[in-house]
């Protein structure tokens, strides 16, 4: 695996090294390892998937607060997605900032979103499906968000949501 680190510390782009042969390629997603060697103290707790229908779905920006905050592991199945991480860490270099990247079923990146980073996606194509390693398992009443538009982080997505929950349209504004 190659860790390419983004203008978020802690925050990871991960691309495969894929061993190829006449029927296709294998490759290594997750070893604790190789995240320890990289400076990610990640293990894997939950794994999630998240099925979307339609493209310029929007979920996020989620989080959960401590001390239930999670880290995440984002990589596509089927599609394309905008995977976005916003900093929310006060005394980061980079707090407010947001980093980007797009993940596709054929280029098989991963991102690694670090606890303490709000985390939020956009489909790009019909038929996604995203799955999700957690560091973290779900605790109810811990989830939080802010609007995807918050203008506080100033995302720059690249279509209007043409499908966004309710929920996600009632987070509030960031407030510092």
């Amino acid at each position: 695996m190659i860790f390419t680190e983004t203008k978020i510390p802690g925050c990871f782009v991960i691309d495969p090294e894929p061993r190829r042969d006449e029927r296709g390629f294998f490759a290594r997603l997750y070893c604790p390892d190789e995240f320890a060697a990289a400076g990610i103290p990640f293990v894997l707790t939950q794994g999630n998937l998240s099925r979307n229908d339609k493209a310029f779905t929007l979920r996020g920006l989620h989080f959960q607060d401590p001390p239930f905050a999670e880290a995440k592991l984002v990589q596509v199945a089927r599609g394309a997605i905008l995977d976005v991480a916003v900093d929310l860490r006060p005394d980061s270099p980079s707090f407010r900032q947001w980093t980007g990247v797009e993940l596709t079923a054929d280029n098989a990146r991963q991102f690694y979103i670090p606890e303490g980073c709000a985390h939020g996606f956009l489909t790009l194509t019909v038929g996604t499906d995203v799955i999700y390693g957690m560091g973290s398992k779900y605790i109810p009443g811990h989830a939080r968000g802010y609007r995807y538009d918050d203008p506080a982080f100033g995302i720059d997505w690249p279509h209007e949501p043409a499908s966004i929950s309710a929920a996600d349209l009632a987070w509030p504004a960031f407030v510092k």
